[in-house]
């Protein structure tokens, strides 16, 4: 049964594998079943023993680009015992992050359109809020805010953060547009962070 269990995960591994490569390169629409399957020589009837079809495909392809990103993120900040500065370079590396064509393509640009923007906003919070919550939990145990705004400062970033991206990742001059959106986020830290009582 076990080895059972195992094939079959291998299987679903190899189709969210090639189907993301591919989603990266060329996004959703211009994208087939039977090209997925080419790239992987499993059958038909393996794919839809794991999907219902391609927009269920491309759903697990998002959970693990957003799964994958979250452990870049977390290491971008391990080690960083100040909650600020924890802060500050998971969001740094999440705007970094966004320059990685699967995260610009299938994240933010074809997540929205092909699963609806509740299903994506549901998956992009699922994964993100956790990430923003933790630091600034921390902050306001410190006092740096009132404890009772933690969600809504966190809902807040994700917002920010998801729209910067989105921006940057349409620009002709992703670098540039990356860059201009850090020094947003920063200043939104620096501002939303500001010692209560302080300007």
């Amino acid at each position: 049964m076990e080895a059972k269990e195992e094939r079959g995960a291998g299987t679903r591994a190899a189709l969210v594998s090639a189907a993301g490569r591919l989603f990266a390169e060329r996004g959703y629409e211009d994208v087939s079943i039977d090209e997925v399957l080419g790239a992987t020589g499993l059958s038909r009837g393996a794919l839809y023993h794991h999907f219902a079809g391609k927009a269920a495909l491309f759903e697990a392809v998002v959970e693990a680009v957003e799964a994958a990103g979250v452990e870049r993120l977390v290491a971008a900040s391990r080690g960083v015992e100040d909650p600020e500065a924890a802060l500050r370079a998971g969001c740094r590396a999440w705007l970094d992050l966004v320059r990685d064509p699967a995260v610009r393509r299938v994240t933010l640009i074809d997540a929205p359109a092909v699963l609806g923007w509740e299903r994506w906003r549901a998956i992009d919070e699922r994964y993100g809020m956790g990430l923003l919550r933790l630091p600034l939990r921390r902050l306001a145990t410190a006092g740096r805010f009132d404890p009772t705004l933690v969600d809504g400062f966190a809902h807040m970033l994700l917002a920010a953060l998801g729209e910067v991206a989105l921006v940057a990742a349409r620009a002709d001059d992703g670098v540039a547009a990356t860059r201009e959106a850090q020094r947003a986020i920063d200043a939104l830290l620096e501002r939303l962070l500001a010692p209560q009582g302080g300007a």
